[in-house]
């Protein structure tokens, strides 16, 4: 068993490799810093971390969408070429967590609640009282946390590829992550780019250990405190991705979805299933996502 798990590891990061490396042909993610962010690339010292984030855009009356990267990943790596689409109509803000692009480590773990919270007083720090959220992955997770412990800070959330609990993924998924190693990732396009950008591109390895720690001890979000948010949220999942189909439709039921709504009327909540896409190559969709998204963000809450 344990030799299948770590055949599906080595398999995993092979398909984020190549995955990966697509998309960074059409974005460009490792471009050096001057020419790729063209001034947009700022720091703000929050929580002992020396954050980095990028401002793309301009204000046009609508509210900030503050991007959340995935692990192992930055903005370049995750985001692409939607983050110039997205940022034509709305200011947007990309934020690098606790080891990960720009931001370097500090001594504490990797943990959910902890990067929600350097997330919320970094907008703080900048003078965002209130944004949308799109996270992917791990950052759909802190995106999820900030919805549940700061929804005054939230006017729409964005989740993709996200579980809420352990139950959600497939079977066989976690015990996965837990047997990557870092010699997996070297030459992939995630190493590449952090090697390139990191302020100390040995912790490579470093970050890996410190991902997998976080997958061991990242807590369930109660459904009730989900069911408690107010905020409309789009739920975003590849059809072949990491966790269940049903667990993303319980996620929509849980903030307002799965009605009958020739009877009563559309929720503010929506539920999109990206067909023939996995985990890793749910970034890619930018078709399909910069087609999805920007009507979420743009419909009036009902």
């Amino acid at each position: 068993m344990r030799k299948l798990v770590t055949a599906a590891a080595a398999a995993f990061v092979g398909t984020a490799t190549t995955a990966a490396t697509v998309l960074a042909i059409g974005a460009g993610p490792a471009e050096s810093e001057a020419d790729r962010h063209g001034g947009r690339g700022h720091y703000a010292d929050v929580n002992g971390l020396h954050m980095y984030y990028e401002v793309h855009g301009k204000d046009r009356g609508q509210p900030p969408l503050v991007l959340l990267h995935g692990a192992f990943s930055a903005t370049g790596t995750s985001w692409g070429e939607l983050i110039r689409q997205l940022s034509k109509n709305r200011t947007v803000i990309s934020v690098e967590q606790q080891g990960h692009g720009h931001t370097a480590d500090i001594d504490r773990p990797l943990r959910i609640g902890l990067m929600a919270q350097d997330t919320v007083d970094l907008l703080d720090e900048i003078g965002v009282a209130k944004a949308d959220f799109y996270g992917y992955s791990m950052g759909a997770g802190i995106a999820l946390t900030i919805g549940v412990e700061h929804p005054e800070k939230v006017r729409k959330l964005v989740l993709q590829s996200v579980a809420f609990n352990n139950d959600g993924y497939h079977p066989g998924h976690l015990e996965m992550m837990r047997q990557i190693q870092p010699e997996m990732l070297y030459g992939s396009t995630f190493h590449q780019e952090y090697l390139e950008i990191a302020p100390n591109p040995e912790d490579f390895d470093a970050l890996v250990g410190k991902v997998k720690d976080m997958v061991n001890h990242t807590p369930a979000v109660a459904p009730a405190a989900i069911r408690a948010m107010t905020a409309p949220v789009l739920t975003v999942m590849g059809d072949s991705d990491i966790f269940r189909p049903e667990h993303a439709v319980e996620l929509f039921r849980l903030t307002g979805g799965g009605v009958n709504g020739d009877i009563t009327g559309l929720p503010n909540s929506q539920l999109a299933v990206l067909p023939g896409t996995s985990h890793i190559t749910s970034v890619q969709q930018a078709r399909l996502l910069l087609t999805l998204v920007p009507a979420f963000l743009d419909a009036p809450v009902r």
